[in-house]
């Protein structure tokens, strides 16, 4: 799953806020808690536990930053019992902001092989939804400056 938008905010703010996946559950209603397993700043490395609607204690997502190259790119692995993803995210800065541009490859494990064919169909569309939700919050006005962070520049809610 590809896609890219472009967001009206400055490149590091737009990359701190989707490399630090506890902040996911303000732009994507579809994660309803994430949470960084250890201390420290966001980096390579950095570890995160995030819980899906819906999907219960089953559900749980782990996450890795297995490249973090700030401000410009990070790449994630996501395991879950029934989810394999791998994929990149880059931020590239524009006249109109930050392009923000997303290339995942998403594989179902187990019994929900069987859904793959509905994975692909609805899964770009699931994509651009939350990349839209980001869009959407970073220019809406509701971040500030937050304590900690991924890296200078770093915004969240209070």
């Amino acid at each position: 799953m590809t896609g890219e938008v472009t967001i009206a905010a400055p490149v590091g703010e737009v990359f701190d806020m989707v490399a630090d996946e506890r902040n996911e559950p303000r732009y994507n209603p579809r994660i309803v808690r994430a949470e960084m397993v250890g201390e420290g700043p966001v980096g390579l490395g950095s570890r995160f536990v995030a819980a899906p609607r819906g999907m219960g204690a089953k559900g749980e997502m782990t996450m890795e930053l297995v490249e973090y190259d700030r401000p410009h790119h990070v790449r994630t692995e996501v395991r879950s019992p029934y989810l394999q993803v791998e994929g990149t995210v880059t931020c590239a800065q524009t006249d109109g902001g930050t392009r923000l541009r997303w290339d995942w490859d998403m594989r179902l494990l187990g019994p929900m092989r069987v859904l793959s064919p509905v994975l692909a169909v609805i899964g770009p569309r699931w994509e651009r939804r939350n990349w839209m939700g980001l869009k959407e919050y970073m220019e809406s006005g509701r971040r500030v400056e937050s304590e900690g962070g991924a890296g200078p520049g770093r915004r969240g809610i209070p």
